[in-house]
């Protein structure tokens, strides 16, 4: 099942997904990623619950009120929560482990205006960035 690969990210399943993997990520962050599917996931990258509400623009509150309820997440946050996990695949198959890629994601980057990757991950744009600057360095090409 294409989400247990997305949402896990030691399991390689590439970064670039093909246009019917796409089209089954678009429906399922249509129908909202559940708060019980979305926690298998938090807990597998080093961000904390204040980071995820942050990135997905909602109080630690209602975090915690969608573990209560497992409730579902909106199209939009369920759409960069697989955004964000796709970031990962991208950042472990570039640094060779999340451990590293975890250190790069907190580390300062002058291509990215002296910023750390992460404080990025709170827009599309942002992650996009990040995206840009990962492939950037898988080619060899630092800022």
């Amino acid at each position: 099942m294409i989400i247990d690969e997305v949402l896990d990210p030691e399991v390689p399943c590439g970064y670039s997904l093909d246009d019917n993997s796409t089209l089954s990520l678009i429906q399922l962050a249509r129908r909202g990623i559940a708060f019980q599917v979305f926690h298998r996931f938090a807990r597998s990258v080093s961000l904390t619950m204040q980071e995820w509400s942050s990135f997905l623009h909602v109080s630690e509150r209602t975090l915690q009120r969608y573990s209560k309820e497992n409730r579902p997440f909106a199209p939009d946050q369920s759409e960069k929560i697989l955004e964000i996990a796709l970031l990962y695949k991208k950042g472990i198959a570039v640094f060779g482990s999340r451990e590293k890629f975890d250190h790069w994601l907190t580390a300062k980057n002058i291509a990215l205006g002296g910023m750390e990757p992460k404080n990025l991950l709170d827009s599309s744009l942002g992650i996009h960035l990040v995206s840009d600057e990962l492939s950037r360095i898988e080619q060899g090409v630092l800022a």
